[in-house]
Formats: structure tokens, sequence, C-alpha cells
């Protein structure tokens, strides 16, 4: 089976639509989001209709916990509150149920789905040695597939030793001979440098890996982002991936 891999959508539409219509070119099998639909940019309801429509697996993450009302507000500050709040204000009943539906962790052809890590499904980010390591020991499945940091990455434990770290565009790997954690990146706000739309590209059957980017009409979405009234720093940052 192959199957596509998102996450970190964050209300981006543009962004989604570009990476819908790259895998449209060589169409998985299925598709898979890691959750974070929603907070940060201006379309919210487009999103969440897109990917009810498209993924056969979603998981939420916090900022979708927080616009359903199970993680209160208060647990979120500054640009991240502000924005939390203005999507709990325009979401739509449709896209309100299809999130309250959702759980942040989940297993799906014996690879282990977390929107954080095995140890924090909602809130904890993969980004350390030990961070890694401990999700890989929490887990029985050959590959575990996680979201949140908004950073591509592949890492392999062999044995005891850990390897990997950022997976830049084009990047392709064999996920075999080891226990392997993978983080696709942000399709909708990029935090790894490239601020390309990420996604991942999975073979279950050869076992293959690959990491992808595709442009999409950022100031299109920034000039959004404005027109909602959100805090201009989440317009900006888009422009460079951080």
């Amino acid at each position: 089976m192959r199957v596509a891999v998102i996450s970190d959508i964050h209300a981006n539409l543009h962004a989604l639509e570009a990476v819908l219509a790259a895998l449209d070119a060589d169409p998985p099998d299925e598709l898979w989001c890691l959750g974070d639909l929603v907070g940060y940019g201006p379309k919210p309801n487009e999103c969440c209709a897109l990917v009810q429509a498209q993924a056969a697996v979603c998981l939420c993450g916090n900022h979708d916990l927080a616009v359903r009302g199970t993680i209160d507000l208060a647990e979120f500050s500054g640009d991240a509150g502000t924005a939390a709040a203005w999507t709990r204000d325009v979401l739509g009943d449709e896209a309100r149920a299809f999130l309250d539906g959702l759980e942040p962790s989940g297993k799906a052809a014996d690879v282990a789905l977390f929107h954080g890590s095995a140890r924090d499904p909602v809130w904890e980010y993969v980004l350390s040695d030990e961070a890694a390591v401990t999700t890989l020991l929490l887990t029985e499945e050959p590959l575990v597939l996680v979201g949140h940091s908004h950073a591509a990455l592949q890492v392999a434990l062999r044995d005891t030793v850990l390897e990997g770290g950022l997976a830049p565009d084009g990047t392709e790997l064999e996920f075999r001979d080891a226990r392997w954690l993978l983080n696709p990146g942000s399709v909708g706000q990029p935090r790894d440098g490239d601020p390309h739309a990420a996604f991942l590209r999975l073979d279950l059957v050869t076992r293959r890996a690959s990491f992808r980017r595709v442009a999409y009409d950022i100031e299109l979405t920034q000039s959004e982002i404005r027109d909602a009234g959100l805090p201009e720093s989440l317009a900006e940052r888009l422009a460079v991936g951080q």
C-alpha cells in the first residue's frame, strides 16, 4: 500500500491544495493526516472539509483540541491563543463535528501514529534524541509517525544507536532493518527553514519513504491572514519557514 502523510495544515488552504494537487499526479492508496488542521491560519472550515473528504486516517492536534474546547484556551498564549480564539468564532458546525470525532493518536497498517509523541500525543515535540528514543521504546510498531514540530525528520534506532535528523526535500530512505520515526513536516507553517509545504510518501510494501516539498501562493495566504485580522507575525513567518 502507498500512503501520503500530511500534518500541521493550520488552516492554510492554499498550501493544502498545492500538496493535494502534487499527490494527484501519482495518487496514493490512502492519505493520512497527523493533526492540527486548524489554528494560526485563515481557512479552517475549508481545510477541515478537504481533509474530511480525502483522508482515510486523521488525528487531532493540540490546536484542534483547543478550538473544539477539549483544551482550555488559557493553555495557549500570544499569537497561538489569539488565532485559536478567532478560529472558535468562525468554525462551522460541520468542521466542529469532524474535529470532535478525532483523537491525537492511532494506528494504521501496523504503523503507530501520534500528533506529538507516544509519551504525550498532544503536547510533546520530538526534537531531541531523548524524546525520539522514548517514543520508539514506548511503541512496538517498526514505523512511528509524528507531527507537531513542523520540521520534517527521519530518525532510526539501530539496536542502541540513534541516527538521523532533518529530512530536506528529496530525502529518500528505506525504513527497514531498524525502528524508524518519521515526521512529514508541516503543510501550512513549516519551521525547518524551508517555506514550501511539506508532505511524505510511503510505500509500505517496499518500505521506502520520500520527503517532498511543493510551492504554493504564500502571498495569497498572507493576504488572507491580514484580511482576517490575525496577528501579522503569522503572515510574516510563512515566507521564511520559521
